[in-house]
């Protein structure tokens, strides 16, 4: 049971540097720092926006509109540490 709880764990960790990943990329892309027309930067842009966006929608969608502010994965983050200490606190009752 906890080898279960540790991959769950690791996969949570793991979505969220993929969260703040894409969050970088599209502030790089917004300032043109990176140039998205690049087969690279295009490549793994896309991949970033495929894995967060069915996440990342349906928050966009209860959240009012703040003009160009988009703190649809702030709140996913804040969700995915929130499960995350949850899975950890029931996991050491389950040990303990």
């Amino acid at each position: 049971m906890i080898s279960l709880i540790n991959l769950v764990l690791t996969i949570i960790n793991i979505y969220t540097w993929i969260i703040i990943a894409a969050a970088v990329m599209s502030w790089l892309i917004a300032f043109n720092v990176i140039n998205p027309r690049n087969g690279i930067v295009h490549a793994i842009g896309n991949f970033l926006y495929q894995v967060t966006e069915p996440a990342l929608r349906p928050i966009r969608n209860i959240l009012p509109n703040l003009g160009g502010v988009d703190i649809s994965p702030i709140v996913l983050l804040l969700l995915l540490w929130f499960i995350s200490s949850l899975i950890q606190e029931y996991a050491f009752r389950l040990v303990f």
